[in-house]
C-alpha cells in the first residue's frame, strides 16, 4: 500500500457568528482554502483528482453539493470533481481520512480534503430536528438528548466540577493567544476579502477567542443546558459558533515528488468507531485506543494531540481515560477559543498538527473528535 502525505494545509480565519465573514457566501468561503492551496503550491488544478468537503448543514446556500461547487467557484474548471459528506462534527476529518484511503489504495494520486460551515448564514440544526427521528429509532436507542446534555452527563460520570471545566477553557484561550502572538498560525491561515458596509475588508484573524477570560469571569456566565447549580457547561467552556473553512492537500509520495512538493507529514492510520448514542460524546476514547492498537503504539509515543473542544468535559474525560497529558493536548488552543465551524474543524485540526510537527521537529501527532449520535474519529500522522 502506498503512503499518503500531507503536502499543505490551510484554513480561513474563523469569524464570529454575525461577524466579519457574515456577507461571504458559503460557497465563496469554501473556495478560499482551495485558491489558497493553489497560490502556495503552484499547481495546475487539473492535477487534482477529487475534492472531498465536509459540511454538517448541507441545505440552502450550503446545499447542492458544496464539495462540487467549491472548485468551480475557485476557478478550477470543469474537470475537477467534488463531493460533500456529513459525519456531523467529524466531517472535515472524515474527508481527510477518505482522501488518504483513496491515495493509499492507488485509486487517486492527489486529493483535496476539507470542509466548510457558515454558521451565520445557515443555522445549525436547520437540516433536521428530533421530531424527524423515526419512532423505530427509539426501539433501539433509549432516548435522544442534546449534545449539551450529553456533555453534562459526561461531567457527572467523571465527577468534573465547573471550576475544573472553566480552568480548561481559560487555558484554551491563553494557549491560542500565545500561539497567535508567536506566529504559529501564520502558515495555516489564508485571509478572506469581503465587503462590509460598503467597504472592502480583509479578514485575517480569528474573532472568537477571549484571551482575557479568567475563571472568575467565566463563573458569571449562566449555564446553557441545565438549571443553575445542576451543571457545569456554558458558552464560555463550550465550542464557539463561528464561520470558517479549511482544506488539506493530500498526495501520494510519487505525485508529491512529480509536482515538486515537499510534504509536511505522512498519514499513518485512520479509525472511526461507534459509541453510546445517548452519552454520545465519548467516541474519542475508543477511537484513540483502537488507532493506537492498530499501529502498536502507546499513548506516550504520541508527541501532540488535538481533541476537539466541543465541550470541556469531552477533552477532560478523554485525558482521564487515555492518560494523555494536557501538556501535549491542544497546545495552541482549541475550539473553546478559536471556535468550531462544524464541517471544517476536523481538517483544520489535522492541518494544525501537520504544521506543528514541522515546527517542533517531533514525530507523531493524533487528532480525534466526538461526533453526534455516538461516534468517534481519529487520525495519526507522522512528520516527514
Amino acid at each position: 500500500m502506498r503512503d499518503a502525505v500531507i503536502v499543505d494545509a490551510v484554513r480561513t480565519p474563523f469569524g464570529e457568528r454575525g461577524g466579519s465573514l457574515r456577507e461571504v457566501h458559503p460557497q465563496d468561503l469554501a473556495a478560499r482554502p482551495l485558491t489558497g492551496l493553489e497560490e502556495r503550491n503552484d499547481f495546475d488544478p487539473a492535477v487534482i483528482d477529487d475534492v472531498i468537503y465536509g459540511c454538517v448543514t448541507p441545505v440552502d446556500e450550503q446545499g447542492m453539493n458544496i464539495g462540487r461547487l467549491a472548485p468551480l467557484v475557485a476557478g478550477w474548471g470543469d474537470s475537477v470533481p467534488g463531493v460533500q459528506l456529513n459525519r456531523f462534527c467529524g466531517s472535515g476529518q472524515q474527508s481527510v481520512n477518505f482522501a488518504a484511503g483513496m491515495v493509499m489504495s492507488g485509486q487517486q494520486d492527489v486529493v483535496v480534503a476539507g470542509g466548510v460551515e457558515h454558521m451565520s448564514r445557515v443555522r445549525m440544526g436547520s437540516d433536521g430536528s428530533d421530531e424527524d427521528l423515526s419512532d423505530t429509532y427509539f426501539e433501539h436507542v433509549e432516548e435522544k438528548v442534546t449534545q449539551g446534555e450529553a456533555a453534562e452527563r459526561i461531567a457527572e460520570q467523571w465527577d468534573f466540577t465547573r471550576e475544573e471545566m472553566d480552568e480548561l477553557a481559560v487555558d484554551s484561550h491563553r494557549r491560542w493567544k500565545e500561539a497567535w502572538d508567536d506566529g504559529r498560525y501564520d502558515d495555516q491561515i489564508v485571509p478572506v476579502e469581503t465587503e462590509l458596509d460598503g467597504e472592502t475588508v480583509v479578514v485575517d484573524g480569528d474573532e472568537h477567542p477571549r484571551p482575557d477570560s479568567t475563571v472568575a469571569s467565566l463563573s458569571d456566565i449562566p449555564l446553557a443546558f441545565r438549571e443553575e447549580g445542576n451543571g457545569v457547561h456554558h458558552a464560555g467552556n463550550s465550542s464557539g459558533i463561528v464561520d470558517g473553512s479549511s482544506a488539506v492537500l493530500i498526495a501520494s509520495e510519487e505525485a508529491a515528488a512529480a509536482n515538486g512538493w515537499d510534504p509536511l507529514a505522512r498519514i499513518v492510520e485512520t479509525q472511526v468507531v461507534g459509541s453510546d448514542p445517548v452519552l454520545m460524546l465519548t467516541g474519542p476514547i475508543p477511537a484513540t485506543e483502537q488507532l493506537l492498537n492498530a499501529v502498536e503504539l502507546d499513548i506516550d509515543d504520541i508527541d501532540l494531540f488535538e481533541v476537539n473542544e466541543a465541550f470541556a468535559s469531552v477533552v477532560a474525560a478523554w485525558m482521564e481515560e487515555t492518560r494523555a497529558p494536557w501538556e501535549k493536548t491542544n497546545v495552541n488552543g482549541g475550539a473553546i477559543a478559536h471556535g468550531h465551524p462544524l464541517g471544517a474543524t476536523g481538517s483544520a485540526l489535522v492541518g494544525k498538527l501537520a504544521h506543528d510537527l514541522h515546527r517542533t521537529g517531533t514525530d507523531y501527532a493524533l487528532s480525534t473528535m466526538c461526533i453526534g449520535f455516538g461516534q468517534g474519529i481519529a487520525t495519526l500522522i507522522e512528520r516527514i
